[in-house]
């Protein structure tokens, strides 16, 4: 069995209504474009929306992986652009408070589909619930995404104070959404540092913005990706540079000591040994 490493980036932020989904969406379009095998985890599992968004039909989703009558390679639906998506089910309770154990056995049955993907997207639900934190944990990078509102700031701020204090997390990337302009963007990073610096041991590194642009909500209106829609748009412009950053991102070579997605190819070695 070949060994190639899988990125994961979870996309997450703390609050509602800061563009995650469509900046999931659109960032594994431009890594799929760039000739990445892109899987899209809707990791919001009582309040799955990224099917809708798309306007794809779901037969199965991650509740039949979890009820062991589906797996993983059946529930994948084929995207845009060749993406895979992996849905989750709308308006179910039980989905929304899975046990540690469910988690842990989700986490683990994304090791089935290794060898078919390069990236995995995880695109969080809301809030800090102890989904989003499993989810956050288990990806190798964490992509927190704010926009011009002060709960956006604050909720940011709560999430991360929680990993860095309870799991000691202390490196995360921050994406500025439906900037005005660049310096809007910059302004935003700059507040989120000024709390975190003063209160917390972690590292932020700003790693850009997405423009506000009248073309992802007509995008949003028509159940397509903007990127898809109007790629010369000042946002699909920014999701091509954004994914180009998220490209080069070095992936770990060793376990960190807990629930991983793909862990087992972190401990195998890359290159077997001749025979």
């Amino acid at each position: 069995m070949s060994n190639h490493p899988v990125q994961v980036v979870a996309v997450t932020g703390g609050k509602g209504g800061v563009g995650k989904t469509n900046v999931s969406i659109n960032l594994s379009l431009a890594l799929a474009e760039m000739g990445r095998r892109v899987a899209l985890l809707d990791a919001d599992l009582g309040l799955a929306n990224i099917d809708v968004l798309l306007g794809l039909s779901t037969k199965n989703n991650l509740a039949d992986v979890l009820d062991g009558n589906a797996s993983l390679d059946e529930i994948m639906l084929k995207g845009p652009g060749g993406i895979r998506i992996i849905p989750a089910s709308s308006g179910t309770q039980s989905m929304a408070s899975l046990s540690q154990q469910q988690h842990a056995g989700l986490i683990h049955a994304f090791s089935d589909i290794g060898e078919q993907i390069d990236v995995l997207i995880i695109d969080t639900a809301a809030g800090i619930s102890d989904t989003v934190v499993s989810f956050v944990r288990a990806a190798q990078e964490v992509l927190v995404v704010v926009c011009d509102e002060p709960t956006s700031i604050t909720d940011a701020y709560a999430l991360i104070k929680l990993l860095n204090r309870d799991y000691d997390m202390f490196r995360f990337r921050v994406l500025a959404n439906m900037t005005r302009n660049v310096q809007e963007g910059q302004k935003l990073f700059n507040k989120l540092t000024t709390v975190t610096d003063r209160f917390l041991d972690v590292t932020l590194q700003y790693v850009g913005q997405i423009p506000f642009d009248e073309s992802v909500r007509k995008a949003v209106q028509k159940q397509k990706a903007v990127y898809q829609m109007s790629p010369r748009s000042k946002a699909s412009v920014a999701f091509r540079a954004l994914a180009q950053k998220v490209d080069v991102w070095p992936i770990p070579s060793s376990p960190r000591g807990h629930l991983e997605f793909f862990v087992e190819r972190l401990v195998q070695p890359v290159h077997e040994p001749e025979q």
